[in-house]
C-alpha cells in the first residue's frame, strides 16, 4: 500500500501516470533506447547567459560550419572637420597666388606697359636681391603711380571684405555690409564735411579722423535702430540702410552746394570712389588704421561662431554679448572709416565676398574673417585693374564697376533669402 502511493506520488510529480513512469524507467534501461538521440539537442558546455522575456539568444559558432573569409576594411573617409580644413588650405592658397599675379599685371599693365619680367626685375633691385633697375620713366611710373595704387587696393579691399564679413556675424544675417546699410555713406559725410569746411587740426589725418567719427555713429545709430526685442531684423536693418543713405546723400549735396570747384572735385570723387589719387602718403594714413582692424578681427572668430548659435547660448557659454557687439562695431567702424577715407564709397566688396567664401567653405568664422580679407584684396585689384582698362584712355569709377557688378548679386541674394524664410511676414 505504501508502495503504490509512493509511485502515484512520483507519477504526480513528473506530470505523468505510474504507467507512464514505469516504461520511461524501462526505455532509460534499454540499451537500445539508450544509443538514440535525444529529440532536444543539447547545449555546448559553458556557461550559459540568460536572455531576458523578449530578447533573442545569443547564438553559438559552429565550428563544423566554414566560415566567411574576412572581408577587407576600408580606409575611413577624413572627418568633415579635417576636409574643410583642407579646403581652407587650399583656398588659402589659390587666393594668395591670384592676388600674386593681378598685383604683378595690375603693375605692368597702363598707357605705359611694362613686362612682368621688369616689374620682378626691379623689385629685386629695389630690395637688394640682385635684378635691374628700369629707365627713368619706368622707374618712376611703377614706384609712384603704380605699385602705390596696387597696395591701396589692397588694403582697401581687405578692410571692406573683413568688415563685410564682421558685420555679417554681429548682425546674424546675410544681408549685413558697411555700404547697404549706410555706414560707408555716414564715413563720406565725415570726409566730405572735413573737405568741404577745410577742417585741418589734425593734419594729413583730418579727413581719416573725421570719417572714422562719422562712420561710428551711423553704425551705432543702425545698430540701436535696427534691433527689436533682443534681435536684428533683416527688413529693419534694410529700410535703416536706406534711410541712412537718404539722409547721408542729403548731407553731401548740401556741402556740394556750399563748396567751390576744387572741393566740388574732391566731394566728386568721395561719392563715385577710385583710386586715381592713390600715393604713398595716402597709403601711409589708411596703413596704421586697416593694419589694426585686421589684425585684430581674427581673434574674435571663436566668438563670433559661438555668436551664431543664438545670444542664449552664447552667453551660457561665457560670452558678453552686447561687449562683443559694441568691440566689433568699433573694428567694423575703424576698417570702412580707413577705406572710404582714402578711396570714398566703394560698395558691395563685403556683401559679395563673404557669400561666396561661404558658399565655398561654410560658415565658421576662422576662415571666413581672414579668408574675406584676402579675397576682398583679390577683387578689388582686379576691379580697379577693369576700372582702368575697360574704358581706356578713360578710368571707370571703381565704385561704380562694384556697384553695377554687387547690385545684381544683392537682388538674388533678397529673393534667395525671402523664399528660404517664407516670405518676410
Amino acid at each position: 500500500m505504501a508502495l503504490s502511493q509512493e509511485s502515484a506520488g512520483a507519477g504526480r510529480v513528473s506530470g505523468r501516470s505510474p504507467q507512464g513512469a514505469e516504461r520511461t524507467a524501462d526505455a532509460r534501461s534499454d540499451p537500445e533506447h539508450r544509443s538514440a538521440p535525444q529529440e532536444t539537442p543539447r547545449r555546448a558546455p559553458g556557461p550559459t547567459k540568460a536572455t531576458a522575456p523578449g530578447e533573442a539568444p545569443a547564438t553559438t559558432h559552429d565550428p563544423a560550419k566554414p566560415t566567411r573569409p574576412a572581408q577587407p576594411v576600408k580606409p575611413a573617409k577624413p572627418a568633415a572637420g579635417v576636409r574643410r580644413s583642407r579646403k581652407a588650405l587650399c583656398l588659402t592658397l589659390a587666393l594668395l597666388t591670384t592676388l600674386l599675379l593681378l598685383a604683378l599685371i595690375s603693375a605692368g599693365t597702363g598707357a605705359y606697359r611694362i613686362p612682368t619680367a621688369d616689374v620682378l626685375a626691379s623689385a629685386q633691385h629695389r630690395l637688394g636681391l640682385g635684378g635691374a633697375p628700369l629707365d627713368r620713366v619706368g622707374e618712376s611710373v611703377l614706384w609712384n603711380v603704380r605699385l602705390p595704387r596696387v597696395v591701396l587696393a589692397l588694403l582697401v579691399g581687405a578692410g571692406l571684405g573683413c568688415a563685410g564679413a564682421l558685420m555679417q556675424g554681429v548682425f546674424g544675417n546675410p544681408l549685413a555690409e558697411p555700404g547697404v546699410i549706410g555706414i560707408s555713406a555716414g564715413a563720406a559725410v565725415g570726409a566730405v564735411a572735413a573737405i568741404g569746411l577745410g577742417l585741418r587740426f589734425f593734419g594729413n589725418w583730418t579727413v581719416t579722423v573725421c570719417a572714422f567719427v562719422a562712420g561710428l555713429i551711423t553704425v551705432s545709430a543702425v545698430y540701436l535702430l535696427s534691433r527689436s526685442g533682443g534681435k536684428t531684423e533683416v527688413v529693419t536693418l534694410i529700410l535703416t540702410g536706406i534711410a541712412v543713405n537718404a539722409f547721408a546723400g542729403a548731407l553731401i549735396g548740401l556741402f556740394v552746394f556750399f563748396a567751390d570747384s576744387g572741393q566740388v572735385n574732391q566731394i566728386t570723387f568721395w561719392q563715385l570712389g577710385s583710386l586715381a589719387q592713390a600715393t604713398w602718403p595716402r597709403v601711409l594714413a589708411v596703413l596704421p588704421c586697416a593694419a589694426a582692424g585686421l589684425l585684430i578681427a581674427p581673434f574674435y572668430a571663436r566668438r563670433l561662431d559661438l555668436l551664431s548659435l543664438g545670444e542664449r547660448p552664447a552667453r551660457h557659454l561665457g560670452i558678453d554679448v552686447e561687449r562683443l557687439r559694441l568691440a566689433l562695431i568699433l573694428v567694423v567702424a575703424l576698417l570702412t572709416a580707413a577705406a572710404v577715407a582714402v578711396a570714398g564709397v566703394i560698395t558691395f566688396i563685403g556683401l559679395l565676398v563673404p557669400h561666396l567664401l561661404r558658399m565655398a567653405n561654410g560658415p565658421g568664422h576662422r576662415f571666413l574673417v581672414p579668408g574675406s580679407a584676402l579675397a576682398g584684396a583679390v577683387v578689388l585689384v582686379a576691379g580697379d585693374l577693369a576700372a582702368r582698362n575697360l574704358a581706356h584712355p578713360a578710368e571707370l569709377p571703381l565704385g561704380v564697376l562694384t556697384a553695377l557688378i554687387g547690385s545684381p548679386f544683392f537682388f538674388w541674394l533678397l529673393r534667395r533669402t525671402r523664399r528660404k524664410q517664407g516670405g518676410w511676414a
